[in-house]
């Protein structure tokens, strides 16, 4: 396996910012095995500098990461990461947190699952 990120650079001359490029490839590698559980992704400024963008670019990837549990910032001892069952109770947490404030605001079933499946569509 070639060390991340490899040969992939993000593209310049697209409208998907470069962190969320960055995001998107970390998340496809962590699905398809190619980063697997515990592995230790490169620090923010060394990729930074092998991706040829600002330190910021790559800590926001990174943060947006760890919101999605998809890795974890361990100070020190980098970012890794994480285990799918993790990622998996994230989010089931998340899910329930969305499912109670949609009761809340009186949505239906059918149209919160509308909802959900248009904020997912805009993500992707």
């Amino acid at each position: 396996m070639t060390a991340f990120p490899g040969e992939w650079r993000p593209r310049t001359d697209s409208s998907v910012p470069l962190f969320e490029q960055l995001r998107l490839r970390i998340v496809h590698l962590v699905d398809d095995g190619g980063l697997p559980s515990g592995q230790r992704l490169p620090a923010v400024r060394a990729l930074a500098t092998e991706l040829d963008v600002a330190p910021h670019t790559v800590a926001r990837a990174y943060k947006e990461l760890e919101a999605a549990a998809i890795v974890e910032t361990r100070g020190r001892n980098g970012t890794v990461i994480l285990p799918r069952d993790d990622r998996r109770k994230s989010l089931s947490e998340a899910a329930s947190a969305y499912a109670a404030a949609a009761r809340a605001g009186g949505v239906s079933l059918a149209e919160a699952v509308r909802l959900l499946t248009a904020a997912y569509r805009d993500q992707g």
